[in-house]
């Protein structure tokens, strides 16, 4: 194996990632939707992905979805997995926001060495998730009952598990008004109303109904749990 094969360039990486991200949002990878995601061209992927096929990283179907082989889907989880300890060691001891900590592991990730985060997931107490609910691959895996929150259905009491690495690339600050909202994982919530054709949810937090935009609500994951909320 060769050492760029060991070891991605920060551009493959990138890629990578993305890959990683868009299947834990249940959704198909396709060269427009990546190259969306990265902020990209579609001509610059189609570049990287047929580097990324050569390479054994990746396959491309007979309906152009993209698909990490083995090997791509170990060096991606290697990847998050670098970048959701850091997430947790910038927010748990640095006290770093998650916007800046989000931020300033993705540029960490590149240089530290698995021995290094290693050493800092165990100093940390072997956390399971990112600061924002994600599984630390190879400690933890996705919930498969978790739906979007956006899905459930009126009278649902659901605990909140993750927030969408979508709002992460696609809209940082709306990090900040979860955190201030406190939609944030283990959060315990009650779907009261759905409007769908308003695209607007009410909902059940710390007893109090709160309205919640349908597009917000997309980025939250959670799992049902039995037993309705009461507003006091």
């Amino acid at each position: 194996m060769t050492a760029a094969a060991a070891a991605p360039s920060e551009v493959v990486s990138r890629y990578l990632e993305a890959l990683y991200y868009i299947a834990a949002e249940r959704m198909s990878a396709r060269p427009a939707r990546l190259a969306d995601w990265l902020g990209v061209s579609r001509p610059t992927v189609t570049v990287a992905l047929q580097r990324m096929v050569r390479d054994g990283l990746v396959e491309l179907s007979p309906a152009k979805v993209i698909v990490l082989t083995d090997r791509g889907a170990r060096a991606a989880a290697a990847l998050v997995r670098r970048h959701r300890i850091l997430e947790r060691w910038l927010t748990d001891q640095l006290g770093m926001d998650w916007i800046a900590a989000d931020e300033e592991a993705a540029r960490l990730e590149h240089a530290a060495s698995d021995e290094v985060v290693d050493r800092v997931h165990a100093l940390l107490g072997a956390p399971l998730t990112c600061p924002h609910g994600n599984p630390i691959p190879g400690s933890a895996e996705l919930d498969p009952r978790e739906m979007r929150v956006s899905e459930l259905p009126p009278g649902s009491t659901a605990r909140l598990t993750r927030i969408s690495e979508v709002a992460e690339r696609e809209a940082p600050l709306l990090l900040a008004e979860l955190l201030e909202r406190r939609l944030v994982p283990t959060a315990l919530i009650g779907v009261l109303e759905v409007d769908a054709q308003g695209g607007m949810m009410r909902i059940n937090l710390d007893g109090r109904a709160r309205a919640l935009t349908q597009e917000t609500a997309s980025k939250l994951w959670a799992v049902i749990e039995v037993g309705p909320l009461s507003i006091s």
